[in-house]
């Protein structure tokens, strides 16, 4: 593989602020083509993720980019100098989309085709794909013989006999093989990454694969502290398996600016960089982009480009496993108390990108209870208007030995803690006395921003009084002071 993508830039809708080259604040069709080439020439992205799931796709960005940006193109090889990662749909979970998953590999050789015309030379603009939800090795093994099998390997089929094969009538399909990047989401497919990536590399000549670790989802089903150690996890595995079976692995870290989902800002990225030093590539998703000043957006990325990689940090794996289960139960039941009010709030959140319904987590009846909750941005942003930031919720679950674990692994927890108690509420009806208590045991101060507490508060009135007609405004004004949605 060429040199590994540092900063992913992605179409996560987590932005208050709507970008300059916009047509619309609900970005969709040639306002992401513009994000793209924004991303790479603007602000030094060196990849953006294309994502194919959950909404009208557009095969033909390659295209589009390479005939609207020409100069910048021939200077930076589309494939080499910056990548095009497509996010495709998991057959076995997204039913309603699974046929949009052969479109989108039918169109890669296309893609090829289209770069080769335009460099005059062999370069795959698109190789890699992101399988979203994977929880088996057969999930990334399918994916990876379709296209080499039924996609690449029918070209040498004839019509007849005696008549062409598809080949010679239509040209070669190149690339011959692709990668499949594994993106785990839920807690047990997490903590099994590895095992499932040993055995999807098994019976493949492969010496680098990227891995994809998900933070969102993983928050939002099973609370910040269960999130971060499973993450920790998953990466002190990974190095592991790297070093036994001598491939090299290069993990992807998927993380917001809210501290919930990840905590990484044009302000953070130091602190985010050295707790995560085996993280080769992380997510730059729009709030990052879009919700700070491009003067300082340009050197966090800058920073991530140019960070040395070093070995995962190591967990003891036994002592968090019992944190994280106790922790994780506690959260979720709490989070049957809360349903209500988020599932209520979360309609009044403004749209950031055209998207149709996604299969979450929580999507699934059987996950808790029945219990169906918005995506993990929306469920974010609703929680943060109420007054009660989702990171807070359970801290009563950590006794004082499993706090100081958490800390000591979880370098940037008590950051993300304080962070999150700038934007609570001390007076939100949410907040219950064991979790008040919890907090000011635990030591933390309380100085909530006097802006974002005023706006909250008229949320709840507004609720109390059952308006309805200023609650997006509000719910804006209140994430624009936070430079983030949620």
């Amino acid at each position: 593989m060429n040199s590994i993508p540092r900063c992913m830039s992605t179409q996560h809708p987590d932005n208050a602020s709507v970008p300059f080259f916009a047509a619309s604040p609900v970005l969709a069709g040639e306002d992401e083509i513009r994000e793209a080439y924004y991303a790479y020439s603007h602000l030094g992205c060196d990849e953006q993720m294309w994502d194919c799931e959950g909404k009208e796709i557009d095969t033909f960005v390659v295209k589009k980019l390479l005939t609207n940006y020409e100069q910048y193109f021939r200077d930076n090889r589309l494939g080499e100098d910056v990548r095009l990662t497509l996010r495709v749909p998991n057959p076995t979970v997204e039913t309603a989309e699974a046929k949009i998953l052969l479109e989108t590999l039918e169109s890669i050789p296309r893609s090829y085709d289209a770069a080769r015309l335009f460099y005059d030379d062999d370069v795959s603009p698109i190789f890699e794909v992101i399988l979203p939800m994977t929880t088996s090795a057969r999930c990334i093994d399918r994916i990876y013989r379709y296209y080499a099998d039924f996609i690449v390997g029918r070209q040498n089929l004839r019509f007849r006999d005696d008549d062409l094969t598809i080949a010679e009538w239509i040209g070669e399909f190149r690339p011959e093989r692709i990668q499949v990047i594994p993106l785990f989401e839920d807690l047990e497919s997490m903590l099994a990454a590895a095992d499932v990536v040993e055995e999807y590399l098994a019976d493949k000549d492969v010496t680098d694969q990227r891995v994809f670790l998900a933070r969102s989802d993983t928050a939002m089903n099973y609370g910040l502290v269960t999130a971060a150690l499973s993450n920790k996890i998953a990466l002190w595995n990974l190095d592991r398996l790297a070093e036994r079976r001598g491939v090299r692995l290069h993990p992807i870290l998927g993380m917001g600016s809210a501290p919930f989902r990840g905590g990484l800002t044009p302000r953070t990225v130091e602190r985010v960089g050295a707790e995560y030093p085996s993280c080769v590539t992380f997510t730059i998703q729009s709030a990052f982009k879009y919700d700070y000043p491009a003067d300082e957006v340009r050197p966090a990325i800058d920073y991530l480009e140019r960070r040395e990689i070093g070995p995962a940090v190591p967990i003891d794996v036994e002592r968090a496993t019992p944190i994280m289960e106790r922790y994780s139960e506690l959260y979720r039941r709490q989070l049957l108390d809360l349903t209500d009010t988020v599932n209520f709030l979360a309609r009044f959140v403004p749209s950031r990108r055209a998207r149709k319904l996604h299969v979450g987590l929580f999507g699934y009846a059987r996950q808790i209870e029945g219990v169906t909750l918005p995506r993990a941005i929306s469920f974010t942003c609703a929680m943060y208007s109420a007054g009660l930031p989702p990171e807070l919720l359970a801290l009563e679950a950590l006794e004082a030995g499993d706090l100081a674990f958490v800390r000591e692994v979880h370098s940037s927890f008590d950051a993300k803690i304080a962070d999150a108690l700038t934007y609570a509420d001390p007076k939100s009806p949410l907040l219950t006395p064991e979790l008040r208590a919890a907090i000011l045991n635990a030591g933390y101060s309380w100085e909530p921003d006097a802006e974002h507490l005023e706006i909250v508060r008229r949320i709840r009135e507004a609720l109390d009084r059952g308006e309805q007609t200023q609650l997006t405004d509000l719910i804006l004004r209140a994430a624009l002071r936070r430079r983030f949605l949620g």
